[in-house]
């Protein structure tokens, strides 16, 4: 998780732990008053808490504000496909509410660099590229068919998506994981982590907890 050290910062809180960090911004900053905070259009709303001193803080999870206040229960995400894609790997998983991994699978894969050479040979090297981003795609949608069907049947239907790697890779995956039946994968919320290194165990984990944390802008006055 991480910190709100200066005058404006963005931190991830775990839903567990979001009860304990609002009372400890109530114990900083004062008496906290609550509102809905409406974003930009196609954004979620969240919640802004406005404490006594001037300091505020809006927060995001995967469900709109509903009661008086930001509360743990709200912060707890839904199921959650997580497909991670990049030249030198995949991993793809359903995440329980509470982060286990209801199903999951990690593999590599290698498609090979741009080369700088020109002509014949670029072409070649192009050729054999696609080939192996191809392979690559081919592979990941048939793991997150078997994965979304074993998941699903302990968390019922995923209702977030948690979208990383190479943004061509993942949007192929995604665009051939998204039919029939799994068309409404391209209609539920998502979050994006484009960030991510080639996807193994630990960075597929990394992906659930940041893909589960509650999204917190804090202004400390």
């Amino acid at each position: 998780m991480g910190r709100a050290d200066g005058p404006d910062a963005t931190v991830d809180v775990a839903p567990e732990r979001l009860d304990g960090w609002l009372s400890r911004f109530a114990d900083s900053h004062g008496e906290v008053t609550w509102s809905v905070h409406d974003g930009p259009a196609a954004s979620p709303s969240s919640w802004a808490a406005e404490a006594a001193d001037g300091s505020w803080a809006r927060l995001t999870s995967w469900r709109a504000p509903a009661g008086e206040r930001a509360t743990g229960e709200w912060a707890l995400p839904p199921a959650l496909l997580v497909l991670l894609v990049r030249r030198g790997g995949y991993a793809v998983a359903v995440a329980a509410p509470d982060g286990s991994l209801a199903a999951a699978k990690v593999g590599t894969r290698h498609v090979q660099s741009r080369t700088a050479a020109g002509g014949w040979s670029q072409q070649r090297y192009a050729r054999r590229r696609a080939h192996q981003a191809d392979a690559l795609v081919e592979a990941v949608v048939g793991h997150a068919g078997r994965v979304l069907e074993e998941g699903e049947q302990g968390t019922g239907p995923v209702e977030g998506l948690v979208l990383g790697g190479d943004r061509t890779l993942a949007a192929q995956a995604l665009d051939a994981v998204a039919t029939g039946p799994r068309a409404r994968l391209h209609g539920i919320p998502r979050r994006e982590l484009w960030d991510v290194a080639d996807p193994r165990r630990a960075v597929l984990e990394e992906a659930v907890r940041r893909g589960r944390a509650v999204h917190v802008r804090v202004h400390n006055a």
